[in-house]
């Protein structure tokens, strides 16, 4: 074991002192004792010699120095995140170790249903004499010597393709127990965290915990302290580049059908292999976790890297197509086994909806783990649904009442028939008629309109922007149309559709993969050399994740309006760390560098929000501040009708009873501020906003209490999925508390009349509802400045009808070919930057 030495110095004073310092990245005990002292031993009891003056004890090193230089800290925060977000060690093992007797249990059971099971004694088809014998079970299933003897060299084949697979995830499991051991110590020891304590803590608290993990024990050697955005940047560095391929539609993830037309295809399969190609495959770009090529960021490598990668591409699709017909069987019979009971129980299922792969990226913010976006897309469920079941085709309402009328008719018959005689079941296929009856009923059902369903398009969609974030502008003012059902459709698909996809997805993979992905190979060399930068103790990153407004932001998502060619404009207000805001940066993006549909200034805030403890660049700072002194100017207004603080409070209002108490208390103090005395009619308006609770139907109840106590341990249960922390001064909300010299406002919404700049407790969900109202507070600025620059050809543009090539090619000023690697100009980002 290792050992930390202790040099104990003996002075002629006998005054005691004790200081610290750091030695080899730890820190170490210096004890200094009187010359009374009648001798010195060190830790084994032997005497040190008189004449040195020093005496050495020499003690067992802490557990948590094991920590120290971790070298792939990108494995060990992505493990340490999942271990948080799985419950612990046992859990994560026990669905391991039972997802491995899963496989063993399909691959056997479908082998004995296909070669062990003689159907003909089973469906009784050769009837014999001897009608009084009562079949059994064992008088239809075949002895083992002949079931190995009806197994053909397929089966064999199958079953050998099987093994070696199963034993690779043997082996891959153990391995995982190993890793996930370590990683339990780290969570008992350094962070001081049981495993049953994992559900009380939000992974705001254990990030908190492990950056001061770092200042003690130095796990990257490279920077003393680890910002927030450093370890999300560990584990979402290919999660980001992702996104913004997806963002800037680089990936090809649409296909083209003869009836049917354009279709978003994007399935799981398809989405391990350009993983697997683009970033921890054996011929990736990536030389390690954190490291991009050296090649990669060579301008003249560029036509040589895109011929390796094209080849690269078509060797996977080749060998995706020679597996086709095993991976297509496996995906029949694991779906068949996994929804066969759920269909069987519950028809409807396939007719519920689901958020599609596709749109899980495209509404996923820079810097956003799963639980957060997991958490936004869940509250948007609700009024997605009421979204797209507003639209019905008459037609088909028709049909489907008929189809229901008859076949329930029968049906009804048929249970009454039981009812009195249960020997009708005994007859053929009397069974069978009625689940087939059930099944079509429970289908046209699903054509049926709710008779009480509201017709509130834009509202509903407004509810779905203000938890999911993103919409393009052309769906704004267009939420009746087909076309935009039929976008929202993409990312908001049935569940039979999905499954439907995955079962193709074998058949389809390779296809994109040869004709669609390789004549993109120089494209995507050039993303990774236009967009990724070297930050000190993290490595290699996509540059979108920086979230750098001035890069990769877009004017017409600022806060303020910019006039094209002037480079900065002084402000006068100071931010939270007392730091002087001079002057705001105007964006040096073109369409090329632009993240689309606001993603840069939208994750920028929800990250600012999640981790409000995050000291962000000045550009960032200045952005952010500058939008809560917008909002602050703007709510000095109410109620203006054409102020967009006002217009976006209105639609937050919509989406539940605890929104709508937000935003009532808002107004009511912010109308008492300016001593008016029609306050009770504007909070009888914002009450009885149509849909507030018919439409919704409490959609959004679920919001607590704003006075409960969220920190006490009953209600803490579960608090892992949490987004951010429980306290949260960096947002909207607490911007229009602070401007508001009534503290009525306080009391009623956050549960206290205090500041809340001092500790106290507010809700979680008070960080969803900031975020919601910055959310459309930025989108109702943004389109303002496009009616006021009349840029409506813009707003029309559609995320189905982007192509980065053609971006490029109508920028004169730009040349794909030309750009340099970007850099980064912050004192944390260096040119030689190197990972731990």
């Amino acid at each position: 074991m290792k050992r930390d030495t202790v040099i104990t110095c003996l002075e002629p004073s006998r005054r005691a002192q004790t200081m610290t310092t750091v030695l080899d990245g730890r820190y170490q005990q210096l004890e200094t004792y009187s010359e009374g002292e009648d001798e010195a031993r060190d830790g084994n009891g032997e005497e040190t010699p008189q004449e040195s003056g020093v005496m050495i004890h020499v003690v067992p090193e802490g557990g948590k120095a094991r920590w120290n230089h971790i070298e792939d800290l990108d494995s060990f925060f992505t493990r340490m995140y999942h271990y948080h977000q799985k419950h612990g060690f046992a859990c994560m093992i026990l669905q391991e170790t039972l997802e491995l007797g899963q496989f063993i249990f399909v691959v056997t059971f479908s082998t004995f249903l296909f070669h062990c099971v003689d159907y003909s004694i089973l469906f009784r088809d050769n009837i014999t004499n001897n009608t009084s014998h009562k079949t059994s079970i064992n008088d239809a299933i075949y002895s083992p010597s002949e079931c190995a003897a009806s197994m053909g060299l397929i089966t064999w084949l199958c079953i050998l393709v099987a093994v070696i697979f199963w034993m690779l995830r043997a082996v891959k499991v153990l391995y995982h127990l190993t890793q996930f051991w370590d990683i339990k110590q780290f969570f008992n020891t350094a962070l001081k965290i049981e495993d049953r304590e994992l559900d009380n803590l939000t992974w705001h608290e254990v990030q908190r915990r492990v950056r001061d993990v770092q200042i003690d024990q130095q796990m990257c050697i490279h920077k003393r302290e680890l910002s927030e955005l450093d370890i999300y940047h560990r584990i979402l560095r290919f999660k980001n580049y992702m996104v913004a391929m997806i963002n800037k539609s680089l990936l090809p993830v649409r296909l083209n059908f003869p009836i049917i037309g354009e279709v978003i295809f994007m399935t799981r399969g398809l989405k391990y292999n350009m993983e697997l190609l683009l970033f921890w495959g054996p011929w990736s770009p990536f030389e390690n976790n954190w490291h991009l090529k050296e090649d990669y960021k060579k301008l003249n490598k560029r036509q040589e890297l895109a011929r390796t990668l094209s080849k690269h591409i078509l060797w996977v699709s080749v060998v995706n197509f020679i597996l086709c017909p095993l991976v297509f069987l496996w995906q029949i019979l694991y779906s068949f086994f996994n929804y066969g009971e759920i269909i069987k129980r519950e028809p409807g299922t396939l007719g519920s909806r689901t958020w599609s792969l596709y749109g899980r990226l495209y509404l996923r913010h820079f810097n956003e783990l799963d639980h957060e976006l997991n958490a936004r897309l869940n509250r948007a469920y609700r009024p997605a649904s009421r979204y797209m079941s507003i639209f019905t085709s008459p037609v088909m309402t028709v049909i489907a009442k008929n189809v229901a009328f008859v076949a329930g008719s029968i049906l009804a018959v048929l249970l009454i028939l039981t009812i009195y005689d249960e020997d009708v079941l005994t007859v053929e296929h009397v069974l069978t008629t009625m689940t087939m009856l059930g099944a079509i009923v429970a289908g046209a059902r699903a054509f049926i309109p709710d008779e009480n369903l509201v017709w509130c398009p834009e509202q509903l969609l407004t509810a779905v922007l203000a938890h999911t974030h993103y919409r393009p502008d052309s769906w704004r003012g267009h939420a009746h149309t087909m076309s935009t059902r039929a976008q929202v459709a993409q990312l908001f698909q049935y569940r039979a559709v999905h499954l439907l996809e995955e079962l193709l997805s074998p058949l389809f993979t390779p296809f994109i993969l040869c004709f669609q992905m390789r004549p993109r190979a120089l494209d995507i060399v050039d993303f990774y050399r236009n967009f990724t930068i070297e930050v000190t103790g993290v490595g290699d990153v996509c540059s979108f994740a920086q979230m750098d407004v001035r890069k990769h932001g877009n004017p017409m998502w600022q806060t303020a309006p910019q006039t094209p060619g002037i480079e900065e404009r002084n402000i006068g207000f100071d931010n939270k760390y007392g730091d002087r805001l001079d002057k705001i940066h105007v964006p040096m993006s073109n369409q090329y560098t632009q993240a689309e549909d606001g993603k840069t200034e939208l994750s920028l805030i929800h990250f600012t929000l999640t981790n409000p403890e995050w000291r962000p660049p000045s550009h960032a700072e200045t952005f952010v501040t500058g939008l809560r002194e917008r909002a602050k100017k703007d709510a000095s207004d109410i109620p203006n009708d054409i102020n967009p603080l006002y217009s976006s409070l209105n639609s937050l209002s919509s989406l539940g009873a605890g929104y709508n108490n937000l935003v009532s208390s808002i107004i009511h103090g912010t109308l008492l501020n300016q001593s008016q005395n029609t306050v009770s009619g504007v909070n009888a308006s914002f009450m009885t906003q149509p849909g507030t609770s018919s439409a919704f139907g409490g959609a959004e109840d679920s919001l607590h209490d704003p006075r409960s106590d969220a920190a006490s341990p009953a209600v803490r249960g579960g608090l892992n999925r949490a987004e951010g922390p429980l306290h949260n001064d960096r947002g909207l909300l607490h911007s229009l508390h602070q401007g508001l010299s009534n503290q009525s406002l306080g009391a009623s919404v956050f549960g206290s009349g205090r500041d809340l700049s001092s500790e106290v407790t507010v809700p979680v969900e008070l960080t969803a509802a900031d975020m919601s109202l910055s959310t459309l507070y930025l989108h109702e600025l943004h389109h303002r400045q496009i009616k006021r620059r009349g840029y409506q050809e813009m707003a029309t543009r559609s995320i189905w009808q982007r192509s980065p090539v053609q971006e490029l090619a109508t920028l004169s000023e730009v040349r794909q070919e030309r750009a340099p690697l970007l850099r980064h100009v912050d004192s944390s980002v260096r040119n030689s930057g190197q990972d731990s």
